[in-house]
């Protein structure tokens, strides 16, 4: 299967190809140029699997130039050996209202882990594939968890460095600690005076930089991405829709071939995009519901068909949520649109006026397969304390989120389908926010003695990577403004 650009101005490359470069020459995000399909039987047949030979079947129709081998290997090594607390990886957890498919059992209790656990065994098999001998910088911007995931996922890793900036008082305390505590002599991590956007967008001219991108490449360096715009970090998300799909079966939940409805808490668009795919592909996937928080652009954009980034940017407790430019809705745009000529327009108008509008027709059609519903920081506290009073289980804030906008969307609509929450993070991420959502009193108490606290109302004990934070020391103090990341790639890139 080759791939080619959303914008359509680049060659068409094969999956270990578009993995290495991440981003497209011409600025575009590397789309699949034909849909794979999965049949009743196909996915019937994933029922009694594991989960690692479930990621097999998926994976395997996306990447076709990877052995079967080589994917079984990357496969292993990124969800074996314990690094993930649960071994069904991404279990189904059913509450009386609804199932929630939990995403955080990895080793940075995010559900980045199931993405960038895979990626450095993807990209380093991508390198010795194409016999590719330079070194390859990884640059991610992140809201919070894809910088700890990702510099997990690549620390120490051969022929591979990571760069990870982060907006300075953008991320919660454990977030901000997992970081900064990242131990590697191929990491670095770099605070970025600003918000994520900021953060995002220093990147994002860092790759679309052909001089300097030139000048690396005669040192014998070449940029890479481990943000969702590169295809092997979105591709292994498809996988745990069609896995708890799958589990609703096995459990008698959902009767084969029985329309679900998904509920994805979201800022760049990367994690629903993947349900998105994975319905495309033929998975009985009826609506996707798209939860965000105060940074409502998405449900804006949803309802309405104008995507504005210009309008107040807020701090809020969920914060990797806290987005104003969705990378991965490109890539929706140009399937649902076939036309590259069209999303590069969209894409130059929101890079030079802020905004761009895709009309009624292309509105209409997104409309058919998504719904979008926001709520504020006071409806998410609210909701961790209600579905704690009623099932005694710990949502995050981010989880919370959608929770809420599936109540909303249930109630709005009428619907009695089944509906799946999707749960991104491990309560114990944001134990500040959540223990006062839950009324308990933390007046005095540091990091760690919150997570004790939490850990005496939750039946979910404190993961390990996170615990083991009190006593690990600060790696990573850098700062800077955001016109001096290419300052900083650079003097990263020769050290």
């Amino acid at each position: 299967m080759k791939y080619s650009s959303t914008r359509g101005k680049a060659a068409s490359v094969a999956s270990a190809e578009a993995i290495i470069q991440g981003l497209a020459a011409d600025g575009g995000l590397f789309v699949p140029e034909e849909m794979p399909k999965a049949d009743p039987d196909f996915i019937a047949g994933m029922r009694q699997l594991s989960y690692e030979e479930r990621a097999a079947r998926i994976l395997g129709l996306f990447l076709t130039d990877y052995t079967s081998e080589e994917l079984a290997g990357c496969i292993a090594r990124a969800y074996g050996g314990d690094k993930f607390d649960d071994v069904r990886i991404a279990p189904v957890h059913a509450l009386k209202e609804f199932p929630v498919l939990e995403l955080w059992h990895g080793p940075t209790s995010a559900f980045k882990d199931m993405a960038l656990q895979l990626l450095p065994q993807l990209l380093q098999t991508a390198l010795k594939k194409t016999g590719e001998d330079a070194e390859i910088l990884i640059l991610v911007a992140t809201s919070g968890d894809t910088g700890k995931a990702a510099l997990e996922g690549f620390a120490d890793v051969d022929q591979i460095k990571i760069l990870v900036f982060y907006p300075t008082g953008g991320v919660s305390k454990i977030q901000n600690l997992q970081m900064c505590t990242q131990k590697g002599a191929n990491v670095r991590v770099v605070a970025v005076e600003g918000n994520f956007d900021d953060a995002q967008n220093g990147v994002k001219e860092i790759f679309g930089d052909k001089a300097f991108g030139e000048k690396l490449a005669a040192g014998n360096v070449k940029l890479s991405s481990a943000n969702s715009i590169n295809w092997g970090r979105l591709v292994p998300q498809i996988v745990y829709y069609f896995s708890a799909y799958a589990d609703l079966l096995e459990k008698g939940t959902m009767a084969a071939g029985e329309a679900v409805d998904f509920c994805v808490p979201t800022g760049n668009f990367g994690d629903i995009l993947a349900g998105y795919y994975a319905k495309r592909m033929g998975l009985p996937v009826a609506k996707l519901i798209c939860a965000s928080n105060s940074n409502n652009v998405l449900t804006d954009f949803l309802q309405t068909g104008v995507y504005d980034k210009k309008r107040d940017f807020y701090k809020t407790i969920s914060p990797s949520m806290d987005i104003l430019i969705s990378s991965n809705l490109e890539r929706l745009l140009y399937h649902e649109t076939q036309d590259a000529a069209l999303v590069r327009g969209w894409m130059e108008e929101l890079a030079a006026k802020g905004r761009y509008e895709v009309g009624e027709t292309v509105l209409q059609n997104l409309k058919e397969t998504f719904w979008a519903g926001w709520v504020d920081d006071a409806a998410t506290k609210e909701t961790i304390r209600e579905v704690y009073e009623k099932e005694h289980y710990v949502l995050d804030t981010h989880s919370a989120v959608a929770y809420r906008v599936a109540q909303a969307y249930k109630k709005e609509t009428g619907s009695e389908r089944p509906l799946v929450v999707v749960s991104t993070a491990s309560p114990y991420k944001f134990n500040e926010s959540v223990l006062d959502a839950l009324g308990e009193e933390r007046a005095g108490l540091d990091e760690f003695a919150q997570l004790d606290k939490l850990a005496s109302l939750n039946e979910s004990p404190i993961p390990q990577g996170l615990a083991s934070l009190k006593t690990a020391e600060i790696l990573h103090r850098a700062v800077c403004e955001k016109t001096e990341m290419h300052a900083v790639t650079e003097g990263f890139a020769k050290k």
